[in-house]
């Protein structure tokens, strides 16, 4: 009897054992995949010439320290003169839809603000058409609190313009039954506009709706006597625009990731979007499918009006001339020729890169440690980011297309060796007709987005906003095209700190540098091109260029103030003057002594420091025929 009792025991014990090794199989088997995924997220190439405490060598620090000559300019973005606080008893209510993409969402609030100031008006919420619940995003979010806090957004511009989430009620009957006038303003409208045009009809109706569908409803560039709107955008874009706090969790996270070990990073952005690429004619950098992709969206354009040219244009003339963005091949022979290394961390900035993955194969092999969301991120994150979401209802059509039945002859042939008649065509599933893919080689015109196309939109948006986030933060920017994204990130680094290193290449000196063949001197002239368009040279040119399509791509001199110069309406106030000066000493107390470090490095023995040097400028300096 005791030794049944000890069987009975011991089998006892051994299914326990086996259910708890059940449990930890199933455990394990959820979470492996996301162990995968932290060992990509974390593990990159490190650089020779930083050790375990993220210690940086002299050649190395030159290739993220900040740019000294810009250190005078600072954000400043406080009215400047008299400046009521807006009332309740104002000329009424504004309502608008915002159509476009990230960029062209942000420059439009914030026109829609200065407007409403304009014309003292109650501002509502915009509503984000990209982002409706029609587009099957989550129920969680309206269309302005899926990318922005309402909230702060609200409390941020009280002393500027009294904003509110909706309409009353009465108000928002009439508007259903369509008793307000609505206006689609144009990018370039003027103050003048809205004065004489739209304040009337405001005052008489007392409420009037604006379509806002080009990327912005106020021109860039306003007279002095409008000084003070222009800084109103500024307070809008980098003060009142806070994104939601699920989107500031994850890019903070992504920069910890891109920092660990104390390490810098360099954020790059393409450029490579198809509208862009159709607009200035750029078709023929690219190959097979893609070439003709372009230039569909760019007949699209033509018939549309946006764009008054021939479908047909010389792309490589255009590349030559500067409209066409540098490749990402280009991009990293000018990274080498810069100094930077093969290890460099590079974040590849943007939610859409046309030509896909294979277009970044170059630059990828180049550069190891290039990355994007999808590496950096858990694909639980980003589904958290997204928000749960409602199944998208599957088109009525069948899965499988109508085709012919085989022919009577297919299954009553004779005995060999009498030939057969040639198969049935093989059906055409519902998968190979969607994307481009499923559509360049069989019709004429491009087809209307489905339900998944228009959640992926809405998805794209997110994702822009994290790599905005990312790209502002990064220790380096740079741009491959000045497009809307581009340009914004530039703008809010000038602004927030215009010392960072914000590369702003010009691109038909570089296309000209690529033709030269011969010139030894080939990458001293890269260094000192890209150099000098780090400082006031590339400020000016980037400003020149820019600011004509979008104020925020370059808010100064309107939205900065000096230091250490003579007293004057740009002048920085005392306090900020002097608060900078207490950072700075405090920064310069703890770079003493790395500097030190720095000296004692550079007085190494001359011998080993010429071979170095050599070695190096062999390295760079190749034959472009090799």
């Amino acid at each position: 009897m005791m030794f049944r009792s000890k069987i009975k025991w011991v089998a006892l014990g051994g299914l326990v054992l086996s259910f708890l090794s059940l449990l930890v199989h199933m455990f394990l088997a959820n979470t492996s995949v996301e162990l995968v995924q932290y060992s990509v997220m974390t593990q990159f190439i490190e650089d020779l010439n930083i050790d375990v405490v993220g210690k940086q060598s002299v050649r190395s620090k030159k290739l993220w320290k900040k740019v000294k000559s810009l250190e005078v300019l600072q954000p400043y973005a406080n009215p400047r003169s008299i400046y009521p606080v807006p009332v309740e008893q104002n000329n009424g209510f504004i309502y608008a839809k915002v159509f476009g993409e990230f960029e062209k969402i942000r420059s439009s609030i914030c026109d829609l603000v200065a407007i409403s100031r304009l014309l003292n008006a109650t501002l509502v919420i915009p509503e984000i058409q990209e982002s409706t619940s029609s587009k099957g995003i989550s129920s969680e979010f309206k269309s302005f609190s899926y990318l922005y806090n309402e909230e702060q957004f609200i409390t941020s511009l009280k002393n500027d313009v009294i904003i509110v989430k909706s309409l009353p009620t009465k108000l928002k009957d009439a508007r259903k039954r369509k008793e307000f006038p609505t206006f689609k303003p144009k990018k370039t409208a003027s103050p003048d506009y809205y004065i004489k045009q739209l304040l009337p009809e405001l005052k008489k109706s007392k409420v009037i709706g604006l379509v806002v569908m080009d990327g912005g409803c106020l021109q860039p560039i306003l007279s002095s006597k409008f000084v003070e709107y222009q800084r109103l955008r500024c307070r809008v874009a980098f003060h009142a625009l806070h994104f939601r706090p699920e989107i500031l969790s994850l890019a903070n996270l992504i920069v910890q990731r891109l920092r660990a070990s104390g390490q810098p990073y360099l954020a790059y952005h393409p450029g490579l979007v198809r509208d862009s690429l159709a607009y200035q004619g750029c078709a023929e950098l690219f190959q097979d499918v893609h070439t003709e992709l372009i230039q569909y969206r760019r007949a699209q354009m033509i018939k549309q009006k946006i764009l008054h040219d021939n479908v047909s244009v010389d792309s490589f003339a255009r590349k030559m001339n500067g409209s066409c963005p540098l490749m990402p091949e280009e991009v990293g022979i000018l990274l080498r020729a810069m100094g930077y290394p093969p290890t460099t961390r590079i974040y590849l900035a943007g939610s859409e890169t046309f030509g896909g993955q294979r277009i970044m194969i170059p630059l990828r092999a180049m550069y190891t440690n290039l990355v994007d969301r999808s590496n950096l991120c858990h694909k639980h994150e980003l589904t958290k980011l997204i928000g749960p979401e409602p199944p998208i209802p599957s088109p009525p059509s069948n899965s499988l297309p109508t085709t012919k039945p085989p022919k009577p002859e297919w299954n009553q042939a004779g005995p060999r060796p009498r030939p057969l008649p040639p198969p049935p065509n093989r059906p055409i599933y519902q998968h190979e007709k969607q994307g481009w893919y499923g559509w360049v080689t069989n019709q004429a015109s491009e087809p209307e987005p489905s339900g998944t196309d228009l959640r992926d939109k809405a998805h794209r948006l997110l994702f822009t906003a994290l790599d905005y986030i990312v790209s502002i933060e990064s220790d380096v920017f740079f741009p491959g095209f000045n497009n809307d994204f581009s340009n914004l990130v530039m703008g809010h680094r000038l602004y927030d700190m215009a010392s960072s290193r914000t590369f702003r290449p010009d691109r038909k000196f570089l296309a000209n540098l690529f033709n030269t063949t011969r010139d030894r001197n080939w990458s001293v002239m890269v260094r000192k091109h890209l150099n000098d368009s780090l400082a006031e040279e590339g400020l000016e040119r980037q400003g020149g260029d820019s600011k004509r399509v979008s104020f925020l791509s370059h808010p100064v001199p309107e939205c900065c103030c000096t230091i250490g110069r003579k007293p004057g309406k740009d002048t920085c106030p005392k306090w900020m003057a002097d608060s900078l000066a207490k950072v700075r000493e405090q920064e310069g107390e703890s770079e003493e002594g790395e500097d030190e470090v720095d000296e004692e490095e550079m007085d190494l023995d001359d011998g080993r420091k010429v071979s170095d040097e050599v070695s190096l400028d062999e390295d760079v300096e190749m034959d472009p025929n090799d």
